[in-house]
């Protein structure tokens, strides 16, 4: 490998996903970081092959899934060195998986790695040795084995970077690369609106869990502000979708639900929107958050390490306590206050393009990546 930090990444980059492929049917964050990724590393000058679309992920702790995985797992490292070894010119230089925990440990990474002698780079990896006994036992083992392996990780939020670098073998690079995304095409602004309701909106998985208590959070704290004038727009399916319904059926036709949307009917809710609800409990961080910002739509959301990451309290929107009373409060004051919740559409798209732009990434990817590849081949 020959290059420089600052001219390129050596090429090919293998990519690989194990918790959700970049091509699965059920939109996600997760599946648009992995996404955003690819995007991202083509920008900074890589040439990317996706390496595998196996996905590696056991949701219930179920140990014949594990296993039957495993077994894949294998099939898929055979295929991929027969691959290499027949057609040298896809042989990678650098291997770069996305998303690796407990749940969704990389079975191939590491392996093919060893096997032909590159640099393994894992981006967002949470240790959680926690659950080394347990049902996930084998799994989080292999996705402990696999973060140690890694020449760099890199980290979105500062809670899972401490995790890694308290556990971190000696040498091992780690580094953060805060969330990003595409920007959209700034909206120029419009004239002041006829006084109208506020239109409020939520965009989330309606999952049982985290997801489920931040939509009852959400129901409570409005509860309470059923005598100011708002709307508010819910886009969002899964498989809580049904008690989400009830959670919001007192408010009648105030609330609409929308189901899921395609990306471009999304970008037509934030751009109707006043302000982006959504309390996010145990959030990792949150790409609904960047994509309300990067609109000019201001987010109220629980003050956690995950939210923490993509938003700036008095910048991007609020930050609020937990308690269904704190979140309505910081509602209530943002729609009495015109003039504030004007600034923050302003301040919001700014903080997003200084801090969170794909541009911002790949020039952060190219160093970072470049740079470990010259020391591997030193």
């Amino acid at each position: 490998m020959t290059g420089s930090p600052q001219s390129s990444i050596a090429s090919p980059v293998a990519f690989y996903a194990p918790l959700k492929p970049i091509d699965h049917p059920v939109p996600s964050g997760d599946r648009q970081m992995a996404r955003l990724l690819l995007r991202a590393l083509e920008r900074a000058g890589a040439a990317v092959e996706v390496a595998s679309g196996l996905r590696v992920y056991d949701g219930t702790g179920d140990a014949v899934i594990q296993a039957s995985l495993k077994v894949a797992a294998g099939v898929e490292r055979d295929r991929l060195r027969a691959l290499y070894a027949a057609d040298p010119a896809r042989r990678p230089a650098l291997w770069l998986s996305y998303h690796v925990y407990y749940k969704a440990p990389d079975l191939i990474g590491p392996a093919m790695a060893r096997t032909l002698g590159i640099p393994y780079v894992v981006v967002e990896a949470t240790r959680a040795r926690k659950r080394l006994t347990g049902p996930w036992a084998g799994f989080a083992a292999a996705a402990e084995a696999a973060v140690e392996a890694a020449d760099l990780v890199l980290c979105v939020s500062a809670r899972d970077r401490r995790a890694v670098e308290d556990y971190a073998p000696p040498g091992q690079r780690v580094a953060m690369l805060p969330p990003f995304l595409d920007l959209p095409a700034a909206v120029p602004s419009d004239p002041p609106p006829q006084p109208r309701p506020a239109r409020l909106l939520t965009v989330a998985m309606m999952r049982p869990g985290d997801k489920l208590a931040s939509y009852r959070l959400l129901a409570s704290a409005l509860a309470r502000l059923a005598d100011l004038p708002w709307t508010l727009d819910i886009v969002g399916d899964g498989a809580a979708a049904w008690e989400v319904a009830a959670l919001f059926a007192p408010f009648g036709e105030r609330v609409r639900r929308h189901g899921a949307c395609p990306p471009d009917g999304l970008a037509g809710h934030y751009r109707a929107a006043d302000l982006m609800l959504w309390p996010g409990l145990n959030e990792a961080f949150g790409m609904v958050y960047l994509e309300a910002q990067a609109h000019g739509v201001p987010v109220v959301a629980v003050d956690g390490p995950g939210p923490a990451t993509v938003i700036r309290d008095g910048i991007g929107g609020r930050l609020t306590g937990p308690a269904p009373e704190a979140y309505a409060a910081a509602v209530a004051d943002l729609l009495a206050d015109p003039a504030t919740l004007s600034t923050l559409r302003g301040t919001a798209r700014a903080y997003v393009e200084a801090h969170h732009g794909l541009g911002t990434a790949a020039e952060r990817l190219r160093a970072l990546l470049s740079g470990l590849t010259v020391a591997a081949a030193a």
